[in-house]
């Protein structure tokens, strides 16, 4: 060590023998920027925070008064190093020029060692971003070819439908489609510690899927789906707007996004039927998370097609139509699982607008 082999020259680890503990022992034990409780070094461009000092100070800290029992080392980042990590961790790794998709251990050790020429380990880098308030949290799209003007304008419009279906005794559908192929969904699964996380593939063919409209109220918690065969058009669409309207007696109103299968003339025709009651509205752009029906999408794939093969279009037709069956029986949990940005945005317009609606709901103003 006292040769040039060491990798902390700046706290003085060239010391005296001292009791045999050795020069780097003795060193940094009696350099008083070790102490702990006045924060620790934060000089030069290497700190000593590395397991030989770890393992040195514990054989030698015996009766010392200046290091503490939790073998205290000192911190590897000063706190303006931090305040930069912690900044380029809330951006994307590419921000700081790091060539990786998201922030792990080893994009955080390649961000500290290109910049502050640290090396550190594993549990150390994952350790500083829970240390500055890092947590793994599942993210959510941000869409960022949504308008916000428009957005806000279709929160307004939608509180006030809601108002008017109300007052009309109408139900408000919200649309989607969506398909199910017959290969396997992969999804995360249970398995034991150090096996491999493996689901069995036929490989059927592309063509091999299930196609399906859906249709979701809030208000009631009803769902109306109806598969087709073949991909989604004009058509089908005017199909389905039927079997809805067979299906539910009185005012209609229909909100879905601005899809290709949602235009064209057969849908012109049909909105042309006499006594028809069905309105449709459009959601704005970009905006699936507008759209409650998409919560459905989500729960077949998780509670249905997740990690299973089918292999047929028929076997995925099979379970997918028993799943719309039981939603007769769970309507509490269609009203949760479909509340989406929309209606949480709606709730909160009303409360700003009408704050007294809450105060005085259990006024009897004939009194």
């Amino acid at each position: 060590m006292a040769n040039g082999n060491t990798n902390y020259p700046e706290i003085g680890i060239y010391g005296r023998e001292c009791q045999g503990k050795g020069t780097l022992a003795c060193s940094l034990v009696d350099d008083p920027r070790l102490d702990s409780r006045t924060g620790g070094p934060s000089i030069g461009t290497r700190c000593p925070h590395d397991w030989r000092v770890d393992r040195q100070l514990g054989r030698s800290r015996s009766g010392r008064f200046n290091l503490r029992t939790e073998r205290w080392v000192p911190p590897a980042l000063n706190p303006a190093q931090e305040a930069a990590l912690k900044e380029a961790v809330q951006g994307a790794p590419s921000a700081v020029g790091i060539e990786q998709a998201k922030w792990t251990w080893k994009a955080v050790r390649q961000y500290l060692h290109e910049k502050f020429e640290f090396l550190l380990s594993s549990s150390s880098c994952l350790n500083y971003l829970h240390r500055l308030g890092f947590v793994v949290k599942r993210p959510k799209k941000r869409l960022t070819k949504a308008d916000p003007e428009k957005r806000a304008i279709f929160v307004r419009e939608y509180v006030m439908l809601r108002d008017e279906a109300k007052r009309l005794g109408a139900r408000v559908f919200f649309v989607d489609e969506a398909h199910f192929r017959a290969d396997v969904h992969l999804h995360c699964q249970w398995v034991l510690r150090g096996e491999p996380a493996l689901v069995d593939s036929s490989s059927p063919s592309m063509g091999a899927k299930a196609t399906y409209y859906s249709a979701v109220c809030l208000e009631t918690g009803e769902v109306h789906a109806m598969a087709i065969d073949g991909n989604t058009n004009a058509a089908t669409t005017v199909d389905f707007l039927k079997s809805l309207r067979e299906m539910f007696s009185g005012p209609l109103i229909v909100i879905w996004d601005n899809g290709p299968a949602h235009r064209g003339e057969a849908i012109r025709t049909y909105l042309e039927t006499p006594d028809l009651h069905l309105r449709l509205i459009a959601l704005p752009p970009y905006s699936p998370d507008f759209n409650p029906d998409e919560a459905i999408w989500q729960w077949v794939r998780a509670e249905v097609t997740a990690n299973t093969c089918f292999g047929t279009a028929e076997k995925v037709r099979e379970k997918v139509d028993a799943f719309f069956a039981s939603l007769v029986h769970r309507i509490a949990e269609v009203k949760q699982r479909c509340q989406r940005e929309l209606q949480g945005l709606a709730e909160r317009l009303v409360v700003e607008t009408c704050p007294l609606n809450l105060m005085v709901s259990n006024v009897d103003f004939t009194l």
